[in-house]
């Protein structure tokens, strides 16, 4: 992603977006208590990339960090993600592994 976005918390529907050269990815998301479930992952075929989708997921994570509450990520391409980056697996709730 060479150009400056910016992440957005749409609390209504309940997902995270990003607006790329007009297309529109998207994590939702389920909040319950001090957890935050990351359900489902949606990248258009024109913009995904792999260095597009790790970049996607890193902001998510660093915005959910920020809030200081726990990750469950439920989606397996989020679950990928925190097997590879352990840094993210402290933000997973006591007893959940992955």
């Amino acid at each position: 992603m060479t150009e400056t976005i910016e992440l957005i918390d749409n609390d209504f529907l309940r997902q995270f977006e990003l607006n790329v050269e007009n297309e529109m990815a998207i994590i939702e998301y389920s909040l319950q208590e001090r957890k935050i479930f990351l359900t489902k992952m949606i990248i258009p075929e024109t913009i995904r990339t792999d260095e597009f989708e790790l970049e996607f997921i890193d902001l998510v994570f660093s915005n959910i960090k920020e809030r200081d509450i726990s990750v469950v990520p439920t989606s397996p391409e989020i679950a990928k993600y925190v097997r590879r980056n352990r840094k993210y697996k402290r933000m997973l709730p006591v007893g959940i592994r992955i």
